[in-house]
């Protein structure tokens, strides 16, 4: 039975982490000229909840400084925010489910909530990593159709990268942004094309950017290589999507099939604590958690490389 004082507390520490993530998500407010600026040496006055968060964040900050810690996942994912705002949110949300958890079923599933989120925040960066490396890919060959355009109009190729840039739709031109930016500080283009194939992790890309240093070496006509490079890319998708409907039947059973026993055993918590509550009562129903643990595991990982197809 949870006492009182830990009902309270939980219900506190939760309200905090909420108001402290809705000014992490939601901002300030509209943008507008700083006080220093309009009346110079008069510093603006920091709300409770912004210096609160700042000086969180701020920790979190030097705390990674210290470790060495940087967050590229971020970057690959997609996602505009500050490394340390996204650990402090993270932390934020731990402590949100684990009172919830607390408060509803008892200690085991707080622990167990509050430890999910770290797992479902690094399963969200993947799946928006993966999303954003697939859409990539299915652009990349109108991206190579508009850079041959651009060539035969007479452009030079920083030119036809640039059109890229200024034309295409995230996250193309995106990436081809951060190359023409890196080119004007004084990088080489297959360098900064070398880095960006290896950072989206796409063979494709990594085609284009070895015909475009092969033709910087000896010559000839780019935009047909361009193109030539672009229609085996648009095949290679074509038959990339058709995998992925016969596969999709398969994937879904996986999913199903991993987060059945993970709902029901949710549901039984919820509903009969103490059907659930024999497991941690005894050696042997922790070995049993621990058994069905490991073979939920393998059984993950023998799914997953069944229905994951390479060519």
């Amino acid at each position: 039975m949870t006492s009182p004082g830990t009902v309270y507390g939980a219900i506190g520490a939760c309200a905090l982490a909420v108001a402290i993530g809705v000014y992490l998500l939601l901002g300030p407010g509209p943008v507008r000229v700083p006080l220093a600026r309009r009346r110079p040496g008069v510093a603006p006055a920091a709300g409770p909840w912004a210096g609160a968060a700042t000086a969180a964040t701020g920790a979190v900050e030097r705390a990674m400084r210290r470790r060495g810690t940087r967050l590229g996942a971020l970057e690959l994912a997609g996602v505009r925010m500050r490394p340390q705002d996204f650990v402090f949110l993270v932390a934020m949300v731990s402590v949100v489910a684990g009172a919830v958890g607390l408060v509803l079923s008892g200690p085991l599933i707080g622990l167990l909530l509050a430890g999910l989120s770290p797992v479902g925040a690094k399963v969200y960066l993947r799946a928006r990593t993966a999303r954003r490396q697939r859409v990539f890919a299915d652009q990349l060959g109108d991206s190579l159709q508009l850079m041959s355009s651009s060539l035969r109009a007479g452009h030079s190729l920083p030119q036809a990268l640039a059109s890229v840039a200024r034309e295409a739709e995230a996250p193309t031109s995106e990436e081809f942004s951060r190359v023409i930016n890196e080119m004007r500080m004084g990088r080489d283009l297959t360098d900064a094309l070398d880095e960006t194939s290896a950072r989206l992790g796409s063979q494709d890309f990594l085609w284009v950017t070895q015909a475009i240093a092969i033709n910087r070496e000896v010559g000839g006509n780019l935009a047909e290589v361009l193109d030539g490079v672009g229609h085996t890319i648009r095949e290679r998708n074509q038959i990339r999507r058709q995998v992925k409907a016969l596969s999709a039947e398969g994937k879904l059973s996986a999913i199903i099939l991993m987060l059945l026993p993970i709902g029901i055993t949710g549901f039984l918590s919820l509903t009969n604590p103490e059907y659930i509550g024999k497991f941690t009562q005894s050696l042997v129903g922790y070995a049993l958690i621990g058994i069905a643990v490991v073979l939920l595991m393998v059984g993950g990982v023998w799914l997953a490389k069944t229905v994951k197809i390479k060519f």
